[in-house]
Formats: C-alpha cells, sequence, structure tokens
C-alpha cells in the first residue's frame, strides 16, 4: 500500500512539475533565435511570404526569425522535418501552403506527416489563382473559352507550376465548374509555366498572381478571370467569378503557420497573438500587397484548425478528380 501510495505521489510530482516548467517556458518564450522553415526554394511566392513573416514576427517577439528553405517532395520534406524531428518547443515553426498539408497527403497516404503531427498556429496569407490565355488565340472572355473548349474538346492545354500544384487543382476545379474538357501540362515552376503560354507551346494557364501579373499587365497574356467571386483590388481589370456567372467557383491559395504536435498551448498562442501585431502593421501587408497577396490572419488556433478541415475537403476532392498522383 506504501509503496503504490509513493509511486502515486512521485506521479503527481511528475505531472506538476511538467505543468510548471510549460508554464514557465511560455512565460519566457522566446530566449533565443526562431526557425521558420519554407518547403521551397529561395526567390519564390512561399520563400517572400516566409520572409515578409519572418521579419515582422521577430520585431514583434524581440528575437531573429530566420528562415530556413527546405525544399523537395512538393514542399512536404519540410513539413516531414518540422512534425517528425524539430523540438515541439515553439523555435522551429513551418511556413506551409495547402500542397504539403492537404494535396501532398491526399496523393500519397503513406506520407508520415499529417495536419494531426502539426499545430496550427494561423493563417498567414491568401492569394486568387488567375487564369489567363496566350492573347494570339482571340480568346478575350472566360465566355469564349468555354465556347473554344466545348468546340474542340481535350485540345486545349494549360500549364500549371506541377502535377498537384494549386494552380494544377484550381484547373481541373475549373474545368468542372464549367464543364469543359481541357488537358493539363505541368513545369516545373510558375515563371515556366508562364512563359510555355507566352511562347505558344500552352494555351493558358492558371497560375499564381507573381507568375502572371507581370505578363498580364506588359499584355504578354490576357487575364480571363480571378479564382474567387470578386475582382481582386491587386488585379480590378479582371473580372471575378461570381461576375461571369459561376458563383460556384471560389477557390483561393492560401499560407499558414504551424508548430509541431505537443507544442505548450501557451506558446502557440503567444506566436498566434504576435502574428496579430507583426502582419496587421503597414509594412508586411505593403510588402504581400506588392505579390498581390492578402494578409489573412485567423481569430485563432482554434479558428485556423477549423479552417484546415473545411479546406481539405476540397483539396481531397480535386486530387480524386484530376487522378494526381505523386509519381
Amino acid at each position: 500500500m506504501t509503496s503504490q501510495r509513493t509511486k502515486t505521489l512521485h506521479l503527481v510530482w511528475a505531472i506538476a512539475i511538467s505543468a510548471i516548467s510549460t508554464l514557465s517556458m511560455a512565460q519566457t518564450y522566446p530566449m533565443k533565435p526562431i526557425k521558420l522553415v519554407v518547403g521551397f526554394t529561395p526567390g519564390g511566392a512561399a520563400d517572400f511570404t516566409g520572409r515578409a513573416t519572418a521579419e515582422a514576427l521577430g520585431k514583434i517577439l524581440g528575437q531573429p526569425v530566420v528562415v530556413e528553405n527546405k525544399p523537395g517532395a512538393g514542399s512536404s520534406l519540410a513539413a516531414e522535418y518540422v512534425s517528425r524531428s524539430a523540438a515541439p518547443d515553439g523555435y522551429t515553426i513551418l511556413l506551409a501552403s495547402p500542397s504539403s498539408i492537404s494535396v501532398n497527403p491526399a496523393m500519397k497516404p503513406s506520407m508520415t506527416h499529417t495536419v494531426h503531427t502539426l499545430v496550427p498556429i494561423t493563417l498567414v496569407s491568401n492569394a486568387p489563382i488567375i487564369l489567363a490565355v496566350n492573347p494570339s488565340l482571340g480568346i478575350n472572355s472566360v465566355a469564349d473559352l468555354i465556347a473554344a473548349a466545348k468546340k474542340s474538346p481535350g485540345k486545349l492545354n494549360f500549364a500549371s507550376s506541377g502535377n498537384g500544384s494549386a494552380p494544377h487543382l484550381g484547373g481541373v476545379y475549373f474545368a468542372r465548374a464549367v464543364g469543359i474538357d481541357i488537358q493539363h501540362i505541368p513545369y516545373p515552376g510558375g515563371s515556366q509555366a508562364s512563359q510555355s503560354v507566352i511562347a505558344g507551346q500552352v494555351q493558358l494557364t492558371f497560375g499564381t498572381p507573381p507568375s502572371v501579373l507581370p505578363f498580364v499587365k506588359a499584355n504578354r497574356m490576357k487575364g480571363l478571370a480571378v479564382s474567387t467571386p470578386k475582382r481582386s483590388p491587386f488585379a480590378p481589370d479582371i473580372p471575378g467569378m461570381a461576375e461571369l456567372g459561376y458563383p460556384q467557383f471560389n477557390f483561393g491559395f492560401w499560407y499558414g503557420l504551424f508548430a509541431p504536435a505537443g507544442t505548450p498551448p501557451d506558446i502557440v498562442k503567444k506566436l498566434h497573438a504576435a502574428m496579430q501585431i507583426a502582419m496587421n502593421a503597414e509594412g508586411p501587408k505593403a510588402a504581400l500587397a506588392r505579390e498581390a497577396t492578402d494578409v489573412a490572419l485567423s481569430s485563432s488556433p482554434e479558428d485556423f484548425a477549423a479552417f484546415l478541415k473545411e479546406d481539405a475537403k476540397l483539396w481531397t476532392k480535386l486530387v480524386k478528380d484530376s487522378g494526381a498522383t505523386d509519381n
């Protein structure tokens, strides 16, 4: 009986010490630089968003936030690293997109990282996908595109930044929504996809604003629509889908902040609160606006988790509809 009581007391003390340690950690956090892992190469939209986030967040937390690029496997290497190898202490966090959180696990169910091995902190940004065509086609509207596609099913090709990418799945979503048959041509990145349209190798593309808008503004591509119901303030001359008669088509591309599972809730809350201040400042907003991207913050980590649950349903369905695999 005494031995059992001693074991119980030891367990209670262990739990109490752990709780005190966690509380103390959260109160003093951060005491050293924080690493922000980005699953894409330097120079792209994800890297730009990550660096803007890191700079703004570091100012609020009083410690440097250093970006570490860890590209590969459609950004899943970064998610695997943070969810499986990083200590859950708030000093290694992840900037992720739907690719690593929902798309890649749907394409390859054997992946070990899932949304359950990461703790959502907050949505960071959101941007539409832009539908654009080669101007020489004589296609000047979505209605023209649909008519051309229905006249010659399977003859029009669309370029994207890769198999299973958001632009690829955006193209699948669009084709399903308007009832046309267009063929997907994947490229290594958004820039290459846009160049293929400009060169006339492919007729149209679905791309992120940084990949497409500069060419639209230079009249080297014609923007037909943004993938959201309303026009984007970053592309006011390009109509939204609801305006064109397709209110059911609503598709955006986001980045969000995550921590490894097991990160103390108080640290997650502190990071969330810091992001509310950091990303609502004019500097980060203006920086992302230059990339045609909106700052879009979750009201709480729980709100972001609920968003992810619903958002995953769309991405999983689009993966299934597209037939995309990791091969």
